[in-house]
């Protein structure tokens, strides 16, 4: 006879024992996806609080704005009673919400550059073939960068506060949500263009078409009424970039009030462009398809 014929034999319980599931080993579970997450914001933190010539490195920019441009533009550019102020307030305290949201566009596009490195060579480069869903992973990498940028705008904040920038003591917890926003819509700017570039090198000049156009073109240095006095055009480019809208975002929380055409437009771009960024870095059906996935990997 068979030994298939008898159950002891073929691996079947006995008669009246309840079956019991076998443990799923590496289950994809909630847990899961909190570690993934936990592990890549711990690895970006510590990897910042270990590179403190990069803290540094980071304030250096608005500091000297403030310390120096501001002062020698403070009769220059006086700005008038315009929302959230609700008083004629110095040149230095206006740009301080603009130079704090400059410190997450400069960080954004920082994290943007590991990314090209660690994809090809670094830690995203095995992350990336995990059995995990790439959108997950990306917005873990998201989520970090954006926890250091709100570090070092905080920085900025402290240092600004002996600069007699007048900011009450609740906006600096107001916010908070309006900085994770403009971090995060930033943040997922940088990673979709991270997703363009297949060499280091080139990163350096997209960066240059990016960053000193959004920057600049703004409502972080000047009020938009004084850009529209002198260029209309000018004024409907600045009016349209989401970086004015979220250093408007920010400039309203630090008073403690809220502007929702900013916080719409910022969750807005946020959204399509990390959308485009995960559709970007999908290896069939993006960008990455059309170079075989990132370091080789096979699409």
């Amino acid at each position: 006879m068979s030994n298939t014929s008898n159950p002891a034999v073929a691996g079947s319980p006995p008669a009246g024992e309840a079956v019991r599931p076998m443990p799923h080993l590496g289950r994809l579970d909630f847990v899961g996806y909190l570690r993934a997450l936990g592990g890549i914001v711990r690895r970006e933190l510590l990897r910042f609080f270990n590179q403190k010539e990069r803290f540094f490195s980071a304030l250096v920019r608005p500091l000297v704005w403030l310390f120096i441009f501001a002062a020698g533009f403070r009769n220059t550019l006086g700005v008038s009673i315009v929302p959230p102020y609700e008083t004629y307030v110095l040149y230095e305290v206006y740009v301080v919400p603009g130079l704090a949201v400059m410190i997450q566009l400069f960080n954004g596009m920082q994290s943007s550059l590991s990314m090209v490195y660690d994809r090809e060579v670094g830690s995203m480069k095995v992350l990336l073939t995990s059995p995990y869903p790439r959108w997950t992973l990306l917005f873990a990498k998201l989520v970090a960068g954006v926890s250091v940028s709100v570090v070092q705008a905080y920085a900025f904040l402290a240092v600004a506060w002996f600069w007699e920038t007048d900011i009450p003591p609740l906006g600096y917890l107001t916010a908070l949500p309006a900085f994770l926003a403009a971090g995060l819509m930033l943040g997922a700017i940088g990673l979709f263009l991270s997703s363009l570039v297949k060499q280091l090198e080139n990163f350096a000049s997209i960066m240059n078409f990016v960053i000193f156009p959004m920057f600049f073109a703004s409502s972080a240095l000047y009020p938009l009424w004084r850009i529209r006095e002198s260029s209309e055009t000018l004024y409907w480019i600045c009016e349209a970039n989401p970086f004015s809208h979220a250093v408007e975002l920010v400039r309203f929380a630090l008073y403690a009030k809220f502007e929702p055409v900013a916080c719409a437009v910022v969750i807005g771009t946020g959204l399509v462009f990390f959308t485009m960024a995960v559709i970007a870095y999908d290896p069939g059906r993006g960008i990455m398809a059309r170079r075989g996935g990132p370091a080789g990997e096979a699409s």
